[in-house]
């Protein structure tokens, strides 16, 4: 029995030992990440598309926070995510590298689906459900439309369809700058003629 205490507490005394050694290990070794790149990585829509040329939206961030990548390369975003990014590091906004398009979402033919599972290892956010031999079918919630289980598809049997815009996602577009000038001037013209 005094072997089975003595075990314990030697147990016991290393960890606490371990413990304080870790917690100073941790205060000296400390490395502060870059506040810049979450920034940047939170106004990114998190698709994980690869369209901008990097992996993800976290080493697209990565990239611009530390200048490497342009603030124009987010395809998904468009627009209204290159001014904010251009505004948050403080540089001039950059014309879209491609244009933004309607918001897709991935379609399985179920009938013609031969359960392959390259679509599910494809998808970067798990929108894909299905198992080996069987049909597979898209989490219509999950899916950012990025395309990338079109390719690996042996039967061609998933389609990009537009992704219908409901109301909780609508937004008002951004104002046509010579457009809004233009009303300008004119209600400038109109005042002056009263």
């Amino acid at each position: 029995m005094n072997g089975l205490i003595y075990a314990l507490a030697s147990l016991g005394a290393f960890a606490f030992c371990a413990g304080i050694v870790l917690a100073i290990a941790q205060k000296i070794f400390h490395i502060e990440g870059d506040p810049m790149i979450d920034n940047v990585d939170a106004l990114l829509p998190q698709t994980q598309c690869g369209q901008c040329g990097y992996p993800g939206c976290k080493p697209y961030a990565t990239a611009v926070a530390s200048g490497e990548a342009e603030v124009n390369h987010c395809v998904p975003g468009g627009e209204r995510t290159m001014l904010q990014i251009a505004d948050l590091m403080g540089v001039e906004p950059k014309e879209l590298e491609q244009e933004a398009s309607a918001p897709m979402l991935a379609f399985v033919r179920e009938d013609e689906c031969i359960g392959c599972t390259l679509c599910i290892k494809a998808c970067p956010v798990d929108a894909i459900i299905g198992a080996p031999k069987q049909y597979h079918t898209i989490i219509a919630d999950h899916c950012t439309g990025c395309t990338l289980c079109v390719e690996p598809c042996p039967v061609d049997c998933i389609d990009m369809l537009v992704k219908p815009e409901l109301i909780e996602h609508w937004a008002w577009p951004l104002p046509d700058t010579k457009r809004s000038q233009l009303g300008h001037e004119r209600r400038e013209q109109h005042a002056g003629h009263a």
